[in-house]
């Protein structure tokens, strides 16, 4: 048996998405949402009371008002503790299964209904982890959201023990960002003198000399790492997925010129061999029509639709970017986490819809979040590589203990083994054996 039935007093498009995410997406049961209270007295089945009073000895969760509303407001809400973990939107009421709204919860952290806010900016005009409920009250680490559907999933287990509910398996994804293919090599004659340029001015003769044996072909550029990534990709028979920042020069984007015939070649090289997908450029959320460009010319270097994508700077404006991707046929985007700090920014580790608040409705755009960036330990965190070992061995432990997906983000660049990132081919590799572990 799959289907349960669903009493709420007053269906809304908001709770119809959080049961179908939860009830349905998370647990694989079929939710069928009514507000006539005999019917539901009468069904004989798996069934749950939301709404603000019980019937009798039904399954009932106490629900807040969050999920009848409409629009948006800073609401005040109310913390506690259930089972050890951190949870809010407190209820109180002796016959609820909890002394919380979990649906609404769920609903506030899935939506990432706090970004619809006011809130500080940080330097890229993001959204930071340190503005976030989840860091302030120190459960960033922690995926709230399928905690709480597992406890669900018990209790409805011992209630209707007929019920057909989903165990979620354990997934690991590998993800390259690639901002900027070569390091040295292929980027024109001017932008090659300007480089020459600013070093001399640095009398930094060093990467003078770098920069020439690179374009002369004595030694490796040393971001051009992909075939030490398939190597490794291979070695373990991994999923994996890259994203090309396939846009114009700007200050914030720098990859090879996309007229490039060498960078053309490698990224249909790439994507012979692994899953692409298209990195918006840090501008394209401020200009039109600069995203779908930017997808065209992707596309018809692949001779393929382009479906998936991460923002390049992880920027992340809520509707707006989502809705941008949506209207060029992105069905699958990668952005949501953060920078600065690693961890659950939706506090879910499995993927899920994205929801438009200001539209109040279910879209077909599929967010996948990821817990883990190699640049947040190395250059936010300014972790040597044994604590980023230790501390992707955490968050790992927590995706695999709930049977999420464990998505991490490197780029071709921190695999160089060079500079700053020496030593970080050892960590990339005992994060994967931990991950496959």
């Amino acid at each position: 048996m799959k289907e349960i039935l669903i009493y709420t007093h007053k269906r809304t498009s908001r709770v119809l998405y959080i049961f179908n995410h939860i009830l349905g997406e998370m647990l694989g049961l079929q939710p069928r949402c009514i507000h006539d209270k005999d019917e539901f007295e009468a069904y004989i089945g798996a069934k749950l009371n939301y709404s603000f009073q019980a019937f009798g000895e039904e399954l009932f969760v106490m629900a807040d008002d969050l999920l009848f509303e409409r629009g948006i407001s800073d609401h005040e809400i109310t913390f506690g503790e259930y089972n050890d973990h951190k949870c809010f939107f407190m209820t109180y009421n002796k016959k609820s299964a909890y002394n919380f709204d979990l649906f609404s919860a769920s609903f506030y952290l899935l939506t990432r209904y706090e970004e619809y806010l006011p809130f500080i900016k940080d330097k890229y005009g993001r959204f930071d982890a340190e503005e976030s409920l989840a860091f302030e009250k120190g459960f960033l680490d922690k995926p709230l959201v399928n905690i709480w559907a597992i406890d669900l999933a018990n209790k409805l287990q011992i209630a209707f023990p007929s019920l057909e509910i989903l165990k979620s398996e354990y997934r690991f994804i590998t993800t390259i960002d690639v901002d900027a293919a070569f390091a040295y090599r292929h980027k024109g004659m001017l932008r090659t003198m300007g480089a020459y340029a600013k070093d001399l001015l640095a009398l930094d003769f060093q990467e003078m000399r770098n920069r020439t044996t690179a374009i002369l072909k004595k030694q490796d550029d040393p971001f051009d790492t992909f075939d030490y990534q398939f190597a490794v990709h291979r070695k373990y028979n991994l999923n994996q997925i890259y994203f090309i920042l396939f846009a114009d020069y700007g200050t914030n984007d720098k990859n090879t010129p996309t007229h490039s015939r060498i960078f053309r070649e490698l990224v249909r090289w790439i994507a012979d061999h692994a899953d692409v997908g298209i990195h918006p450029s840090f501008t394209s959320n401020s200009v039109s029509g600069k995203l779908k460009n930017e997808i065209i010319n992707l596309s018809k270097t692949l001779h393929r639709e382009v479906v998936k994508s991460r923002q390049h700077f992880l920027i992340l404006h809520l509707p707006s970017t989502y809705r941008n991707l949506i209207n060029q046929g992105i069905t699958d985007d990668y952005s949501m986490g953060y920078a600065s700090q690693i961890g659950f920014r939706a506090s879910i580790c499995s993927s899920f819809l994205f929801y438009d608040l200001e539209m109040e409705n279910t879209t077909t755009l599929r967010i996948h979040p990821f817990a883990a960036m190699e640049g947040t330990l190395r250059d936010y965190n300014q972790l040597n590589t044994e604590e980023s070992i230790a501390r992707y061995k955490k968050i790992i432990a927590e995706v695999k203990q709930v049977g999420g997906t464990y998505i991490s983000i490197w780029h071709n660049e921190s695999l160089s083994d060079k500079k700053r990132w020496k030593g970080w081919r050892e960590v990339y590799e005992k994060m994967i054996e931990y991950a496959l572990s």
